[in-house]
């Protein structure tokens, strides 16, 4: 019997093929997982309403990590166990930094995707996301409420001196973090998967060594750390790999079925 008890997975570039879609290969082997008795669910940096088609295809029953562990929402019920927004004075500070630089910008609210203008980087995150953004105009005027999180999508370069003059600047206010080379996001200070994954340990009365995580990027970095094994997937980059107790020989969803079958179904 596998001593690992809970399972999280990020989705995109780690459970997901390149082309965004499950495979028969990985529905089985989380079919098999999920029959030994393991809690499954993925964690992402996606909305809900984007994470949980993929979560009901795979037929999990349990509460998903969603919007980089700002929201624990159950895929079947809809209890909410978690939900940590991004401070609305935090997030005005932020989108008037953004307004000078000009570059794209997400917010979150209420499972809504809005945008201030209709740019070709919204329209790509959209695709990707399955969700139809909404053009509000200016964020400022628009959000008068907490917004779930945002994200600054812009090229690799540019969110790397964002993220650098940003970053200390609100060191334990919110927490900064890119979950795509070109996606620069900022939560809620506590609104990071490794917290929601121990929350979600705590629900099932699991303990950190019986937690295992996947994932392949920066903001998957608290839950590698956070479990008892952090697996990351062989189309990681290196740094990331250097946070891993385990790499996997494939990469994407096969790397998942890898890990899965090395140290829960053997």
């Amino acid at each position: 019997m596998s001593k690992f008890k809970l399972i999280a997975v990020d989705m995109d570039d780690t459970l997901l093929s390149r082309d965004l879609q499950l495979t028969d290969q990985v529905k089985e082997a989380v079919v098999a997982v999920r029959e030994r008795g393991v809690h499954f669910t993925v964690s992402t940096g996606r909305m809900y309403r984007s994470a949980v088609r993929y979560a009901r295809e795979l037929g999990i029953e349990i509460p998903l990590i969603t919007y980089q562990g700002a929201l624990v929402k159950n895929s079947l019920s809809g209890e909410t166990l978690l939900y940590r927004p991004l401070p609305l004075a935090y997030a005005r500070e932020v989108i008037s930094r953004v307004h000078l630089l000009g570059y794209h910008l997400n917010a979150y609210q209420d499972e809504r995707l809005l945008v201030e203008r209709d740019t070709l980087e919204g329209r790509r995150y959209s695709a990707i996301a399955g969700v139809e953004a909404e053009v509000v105009g200016d964020l400022l005027n628009y959000l008068d409420q907490d917004p779930t999180k945002l994200v600054v999508i812009s090229e690799e370069t540019l969110l790397d001196r964002l993220s650098a003059e940003l970053t200390p600047q609100y060191a334990g206010k919110i927490h900064v973090s890119k979950s795509k080379p070109h996606f620069l996001e900022f939560s809620h200070l506590q609104a990071t998967k490794g917290e929601a994954l121990a929350h979600l340990a705590g629900y099932f009365g699991v303990k950190r060594e019986e937690v295992m995580a996947v994932g392949d990027s920066y903001n998957d970095l608290e839950m590698l750390d956070y479990a008892g094994l952090g697996v990351v997937v062989a189309n990681a980059r290196e740094d990331i790999k250097k946070r891993a107790g385990y790499v996997t020989l494939l990469p994407y969803g096969e790397g998942v079925v890898e890990a899965l079958e090395k140290f829960v179904l053997a």
